[in-house]
């Protein structure tokens, strides 16, 4: 019995399974976007499904519908990637993915958290601007406006976006012209390059080209200055004091010892001394 067991534990530790899903829910899958998930028409962009266990199989789905599966190459397999090239308006929308659990073969993991694709060109220039210009202090607030060019039809979503970020920084609802980002103590890393879109909240998610790209850089505040008088000078003050009423008291005290020498030398009781008269 054990020789028999033995070729399937050397299998689970080979392939890096740490422990087989029970009868409970297969942890859930997450979904990313390489190099974004706002892209420019015409443009390419790799869906990444990873899971938490090595799987069968991985699926795409877009509102639902099956896009594409994939299957992985080896036992430890836990993420696939679907490449969609030559991007076009109706790509745009909410994607999600699922996997089969390679232990449990016809378990279906629940399906990931929705990625929204917004593919950019489809709707005029919005323009970014900030109420402050130039360098920012580090732990300030920097509020970005996103104003929208033009009308259109549908509930409008805005989102600002990070040059070097796969997801929009943030995201906002507005039924007016104009919406305002708020980016609350900024740090170091808060420093880049900024840009916004809007687009339809609703199918087709048409979305505008991105606005011309606004630079924030933030800077460490200064550091405050140092109060009158350093410790080191007072401690150096403080010796000298010392030192000062040290060599006092020993004048004072050897003023006494001659003092005393002397009125001691003049004393008429003082006995002479051999051969003094």
């Amino acid at each position: 019995m054990i020789p028999r067991l033995l070729p399937l534990l050397c299998l689970r530790l080979c392939v890096g399974q740490i422990s087989i899903p029970g009868n409970g829910p297969l942890p859930k899958p997450s979904l990313s976007a390489w190099p974004s998930s706002v892209l420019p028409s015409k443009s390419s962009v790799t869906m990444r499904c990873n899971s938490l266990t090595s799987s069968k199989y991985f699926i795409l789905k877009k509102e639902g519908v099956v896009l594409d599966s994939v299957k992985p190459y080896n036992f430890s397999e836990e993420m696939a990637d679907f490449h969609i090239t030559e991007l076009r308006q109706n790509d745009g929308g909410y994607y999600t993915c699922e996997y089969y659990s390679k232990w449990l073969h016809s378990t279906l993991a629940q399906s990931s958290d929705a990625l929204l694709l917004l593919v950019t060109g489809y709707l005029p220039k919005p323009s970014l601007q900030a109420h402050h210009r130039g360098t920012v202090t580090a732990g300030s607030k920097v509020t970005l406006q996103c104003q929208k060019a033009g009308s259109v039809l549908g509930p409008i979503q805005f989102a600002l976006l990070k040059a070097g970020r796969s997801l929009p920084v943030q995201t906002r609802s507005a039924t007016g012209m104009v919406v305002d980002f708020s980016l609350q103590n900024v740090t170091a890393g808060d420093s880049g390059k900024y840009s916004c879109v809007y687009y339809q909240a609703k199918a087709p998610y048409r979305a505008s080209t991105p606005s011309d790209l606004f630079e924030i850089s933030v800077i460490e505040p200064p550091e405050p200055p140092e109060p009158h008088g350093t410790m080191t000078e007072d401690y150096t003050m403080g010796n000298l004091i010392r030192i000062g009423v040290a060599a006092i008291i020993m004048l004072i005290m050897g003023g006494f010892l001659v003092e005393a020498w002397h009125s001691q030398r003049l004393s008429p009781n003082r006995p002479c001394a051999p051969g003094e008269k």
